[in-house]
């Protein structure tokens, strides 16, 4: 059994027990979350098809870690103008883990 879901405009296919990182939510993140935006589900030979959500299902996630992602450089460098610019970014990440997946 897996589904497709909406999570902060990112669709991501999970299956049960599975982690996966999306962005850090905005506001303080709780123990455990429930999204309703389930876009598609396959349970063995059934599929549930979305339009655009499939009504009555969810999916529980367990928020496991807030982390921060690996660092990537922006280097700019301009030839024979003796400029340059090197910039970082980490992005903020929270780890999920999958609970359970209700289905209509």
């Amino acid at each position: 059994m897996y589904a497709i879901i909406d999570l902060q405009g990112t669709q991501v296919k999970v299956e049960k027990d599975s982690v996966f990182e999306i962005n850090r939510f905005r506001k303080e993140s709780p123990k455990s979350i429930k999204v309703s935006e389930v876009l598609f589900a396959e349970d063995n030979a059934k599929h549930y098809i979305g339009t655009p959500y499939v009504k009555g299902a969810y999916v529980e996630c367990e928020v496991l870690e807030e982390k921060r992602g690996p660092k990537v450089i922006a280097f700019k460098y301009r030839d024979r103008k003796g400029s340059q610019s090197k910039k970082g970014h980490r992005q903020d990440l929270v780890e999920l883990k999958v609970k359970e997946i209700h289905l209509a």
